[in-house]
């Protein structure tokens, strides 16, 4: 049984860049007033895209404040960085931020990737075989500490605890442990192994279908039901509630110019339909809305009053 059943989720996950504090804490009250079930933030130094003299807020720190200012919605992080912090430091952000939302928090973590930031702070960024040796190393050093267990040893390569404490424990007696990347022999084996939560994107489904045959075998190899892996998927859209709408957000995507994104342009329905396949196969995935400053409210409500209500009707009928 997955983390949270099998009903499908949807959140918001909001960079945060290019944005003020109270421009980001409306729209995290406005998509919990939405009903909305997740809202997340990244985690980096610096924007990662559009202006590099945007400014960005730090993702952990933001991640409490959020918790702070909602009281129903899940907290989460996509990703973390595994180079960015010693994973027991981590481990205890993560349980604090469990407290401060009364056992909301969902932590994620990944191997990193953005060299600009390390170069810039001084921080060591090994080649990748070396980060996701240390990942799988963070998620066993995270877990081991979030357990009920009062000291916890690990001696690895790159981490060593010896008789560590970290209390107060998380408030969740399970605290999911998010995993984002698609790397099929190292990303989606640790996913097997320690994910809750697999964060991917949204874009083409045979790949999404044979990312997950590939998740499935390492489930078996190390022991584990696939499903009992929670599949998340983030993706850009632009909604309209009819085709002359959509033609006028085909027009103001044109003129932002090229994006790194690849984006879903269309009515609420023309989502649900896009969607559809991606919650057959993923059984009953969380679908998270992208979301940058200035932020699209039109697309956030249409999708909350709309495209969830009928894609859940259109998956559980």
């Amino acid at each position: 049984m997955q983390v949270f059943g099998d009903q499908i989720r949807f959140g918001v996950h909001a960079g945060p860049q290019n944005a003020t504090f109270d421009q980001l804490l409306e729209m995290w009250q406005r998509v919990e007033e939405l009903g909305y079930d997740w809202v997340s933030v990244f985690d980096h130094f610096m924007p990662i895209y559009g202006d590099p003299d945007a400014g960005c807020f730090e993702g952990v720190t933001l991640m409490a404040a959020l918790a702070a200012h909602t009281t129903k919605i899940r907290v989460g992080m996509l990703v973390t960085g595994v180079t960015y912090r010693h994973p027991a430091v981590a481990a205890n952000m993560a349980a604090t931020i469990d407290h401060i939302s009364h056992g909301r928090c969902e932590y994620g973590v990944g191997a990193a990737w953005f060299e600009k930031e390390h170069d810039q702070y001084g921080i060591p960024f090994p080649r990748i075989g070396v980060r996701m040796d240390m990942l799988d190393e963070a998620c066993r050093v995270m877990r081991g500490l979030w357990s009920k267990d009062h000291q916890f040893s690990f001696e690895g390569k790159h981490y060593q605890l010896k008789d560590a404490q970290m209390d107060p424990k998380p408030v969740q007696d399970h605290l999911p442990l998010v995993i984002g990347g698609s790397g099929e022999k190292r990303t989606l084996r640790i996913v097997a192994e320690h994910g809750d939560i697999w964060n991917t994107f949204f874009g083409d489904i045979d790949t999404f279908k044979h990312k997950l045959e590939v998740l499935s075998q390492h489930c078996a190899d190390v022991g584990r039901d696939p499903a009992d892996i929670r599949k998340s998927i983030t993706l850009r859209a632009a909604l309209a509630e009819d085709e002359a709408g959509v033609a006028e957000r085909r027009k103001e995507l044109e003129a932002a110019g090229p994006s790194r994104f690849t984006w879903f342009v269309g009515t609420p329905d023309e989502l649900v339909e896009a969607l559809k396949p991606w919650a057959e196969v993923g059984g009953s995935p969380d679908f998270l809305l992208g979301a940058s400053a200035p932020y699209d409210f039109q697309t956030i409500e249409l999708l909350a009053k709309h495209v969830a209500p009928a894609l859940r009707a259109e998956v559980t009928a």
